[in-house]
């Protein structure tokens, strides 16, 4: 029996792409979340955001903060729904002391970078960050600028 090819990205919901842009992400960790079912069909129907989200620590347990689902417009009218409400991660007890400690002691954020399918579950990919100032996000800038004028540079190159 042959597995079935998968595109790389097709299992993706939500992007946060201001992460890298104003953070250095020194890690990362996968969680599962705890959701409701009008949570999921949003989900599966791509109505999610996680531009400022992050994870706070409450009770010993892990939260996402600030992710935003919005709910269908067929949603069941018993349901109350919250777009911006907290949800619980579910990570194992050692990497919770983990993230604790290193959030707490080291001085990390914890950030939402990526929101995805995995199988049926729903992960989120959770960043250890640390903020950059305006100057390391310039230096990133000029970098990037440089790296296409670079490419141009070479492929003119060959072509002459």
């Amino acid at each position: 029996m042959t597995k079935k090819k998968v595109k790389p990205g097709s299992n993706t919901i939500a992007l946060n792409k201001r992460a890298r842009h104003d953070y250095f992400i020194e890690g990362e960790i996968e969680a599962g979340l705890e959701l409701q079912g009008w949570e999921v069909k949003s989900m599966r129907a791509g109505k999610a955001n996680l531009s400022d989200s992050y994870v706070i620590f409450k009770n010993g347990e892990a939260f996402l903060f600030g992710a935003s689902i919005q709910p269908l417009s067929v949603a069941s009218t018993h349901v109350v729904c919250d777009p911006t409400r907290t949800r619980k991660l579910l990570l194992k007890q050692r990497e919770l002391d983990s993230l604790f400690g290193k959030a707490n002691r080291d001085g990390f954020t914890l950030i939402a970078l990526s929101l995805y399918w995995k199988g049926a579950w729903a992960k989120v990919k959770i960043g250890l960050a640390k903020g950059k100032k305006q100057q390391d996000k310039r230096e990133d800038i000029k970098e990037r600028e440089w790296k296409v004028a670079k490419e141009r540079i070479m492929k003119n190159a060959r072509k002459g």
